[in-house]
């Protein structure tokens, strides 16, 4: 009989030895409290507590953490924003006490400093001004919870805008003005490369042109030195240099209508072009070439140059 109420007795016993033993992770930080009373602060490892009268009152992590708060608030003209703020923040090692029994809910404390410092730095700047000054508004955030903080055992490691969100109409309105921006740009691109082009387009005319004229007056030099040996060339044979022009173009007249010949698609037309056009043509400039002497002669008999000097 004495040996079945043994059994049950060890058993107890054991039981209340394993539960006099715990262990507390890495980075964490366990509050051991006697018969209600905080005792100590345990860390990472196993330890030891008197059964029944000390007992594990709560854990508290030691890594850094990370709280997301949402804040709608206005800027100064009269935007509805809201900010997303992170808050990464840490329980310090020595002050692990003061975390765990001075605040009950660090989170509503937190989150409380940080409407507080939003809703008083953001009403100061404009829309445009939230955007390039997010920096500032994070930093003010964290220089008021490091100081409201730190009593209570906590570290704040960084604040960050993460992200700022308008009103969905000031939202299209900026896309609007943004994307006009960028059409006048563009515009202005497209003008500049239009300009260019008709700048470019017309050096090129230009330049053409010059090419074109002087082009044309090598060509017509060489046709007057050619013109200039053949009129040599019949001057030695006993023909003037009148009958000899009118000889030529008799025969670049002719030269002429045979190209037209060969050609069988031709359209143009030279004229005069009938079969006596020819002597017709030489005809006549040897007649005005003589009259046109004659003429001349006339003239310097009329007017005889002055060999004596002015009277």
């Amino acid at each position: 009989m004495g040996n079945f109420l043994l059994i049950p007795v060890l058993f107890i016993a054991v039981v209340i030895l394993f539960s006099s033993f715990f262990t507390v992770k890495q980075q964490t930080a366990v509050a051991i409290e006697r018969f209600g009373k905080f005792q100590s602060i345990r860390g990472s490892g196993l330890h030891m507590k008197i059964p029944i009268v000390d007992r594990i009152a709560g854990r508290l992590s030691l890594k850094i953490q990370q709280l997301d708060v949402i804040v709608e608030t206005k800027t100064l003209d009269d935007v509805f924003v809201k900010l997303k703020i992170s808050v990464q923040y840490v329980v310090l090692k020595d002050k692990v006490y003061e975390a765990f029994y001075k605040l009950e809910y660090p989170h509503e404390q937190i989150t409380s400093y940080v409407f507080d410092v939003v809703r008083a730095e953001v009403p100061k700047m404009k829309l445009d001004d939230v955007f390039v000054k997010k920096d500032d508004i994070a930093i003010a955030v964290k220089t008021e919870l490091q100081e409201a903080m730190f009593d209570y055992g906590f570290d704040i490691i960084k604040t960050l805008v993460t992200d700022i969100d308008p009103d969905a109409q000031v939202k299209e309105a900026m896309n609007r003005i943004n994307a006009s921006e960028r059409e006048k740009i563009a515009a202005q691109f497209e003008g500049d490369a239009a300009r260019i082009l008709i700048v470019e387009k017309a050096k090129a005319e230009a330049e053409s042109k010059r090419l074109q004229g002087q082009g044309i007056a090598d060509q017509r030099r060489e046709i007057a030195r050619g013109l200039e040996e053949s009129v040599e060339v019949l001057n030695k044979v006993g023909i003037n240099s009148q009958e000899a022009s009118a000889l030529i173009v008799v025969t670049q007249h002719y030269d002429t209508l045979q190209s037209i010949g060969e050609a069988t698609n031709t359209n143009l037309i030279l004229l005069p072009n009938s079969p006596q056009a020819g002597s017709d043509m030489l005809n006549n400039m040897v007649a005005s070439f003589t009259a046109s002497n004659m003429i001349g002669e006339e003239m310097k008999k009329k007017n005889p140059p002055n060999l004596g000097g002015k009277k």
